[in-house]
């Protein structure tokens, strides 16, 4: 049974593209929960990752998308 498209990733380990990835994502303002489905991983994992290496998420009193 294939996993969801927005848990593909889940449980794999994160390569250089994804720490990449997450850092524009966040820096352009998006959510934990989108830039989950656009990696393919909960966003516990998002938040956990971005964590460990320091990369700033949308508080969540700011509007997304850089507005």
């Amino acid at each position: 049974m294939a996993l969801p498209q927005s848990i593909r990733n889940a449980g794999e380990p994160w390569t250089i593209q994804d720490l990449s990835k997450l850092e524009e994502l966040a820096a352009d303002n998006f959510p934990p929960c989108v830039i989950g489905m656009r990696l393919g991983r909960p966003e516990d994992a998002i938040v956990t990752q971005a964590r460990r290496t320091g990369i700033k998420l949308t508080p969540l009193n700011r509007p997304p998308y850089g507005d």
